[in-house]
């Protein structure tokens, strides 16, 4: 069975999104999104969008874990979706996820999807997420 390979433009891109995970530094976060990008939260029902929403969940995100690491990538057929295995610690749990990236053609991420386990470790990141982004994900969703 041969390897399945990232497109190109979305290769390019989630090297960028590596090296930004690793400086701990999302500022040019933005760049890499496309205009109609959705966050898909393992906290919430309905998907946050836009830039400036998604960012701002991501770029908190990276300050709340602690240990961040990642384990496993899996591509699709197609070349336009990553799967990411980590492995982090929220207030002293530890836990395991996963990050769903789909890609369109040009490398822009328009799909962000995470999942996380086991619950009492998803309770306290929504828990740390909702104490530092409460008041602005709920006038992002109006």
């Amino acid at each position: 069975m041969s390897e399945l390979k990232l497109h190109p433009q979305a290769a390019a891109s989630l090297q960028r999104w590596h090296d930004m995970v690793a400086h701990g530094d999302l500022a040019a976060l933005p760049e890499l999104l496309a205009a109609d990008v959705v966050f898909r939260s393992p906290m919430a029902h309905t998907p946050y969008p836009g830039v400036l929403v998604v960012s701002t969940i991501l770029g908190t995100v990276i300050k709340v874990f602690e240990q961040f690491t990642y384990h496993r990538e899996l591509v699709t057929a197609d070349g336009l979706s990553v799967v990411l295995e980590f492995s982090a610690e929220v207030a002293g749990r530890q836990l395991k996820g996963i990050d769903m990236i789909r890609f369109d053609e040009t490398g822009k991420i328009v799909e962000f999807e995470v999942m996380v386990r086991p619950m009492n470790a998803l309770q306290a990141l929504g828990e740390e997420m909702g104490r530092r982004l409460a008041p602005y994900l709920a006038a992002a969703k109006n």
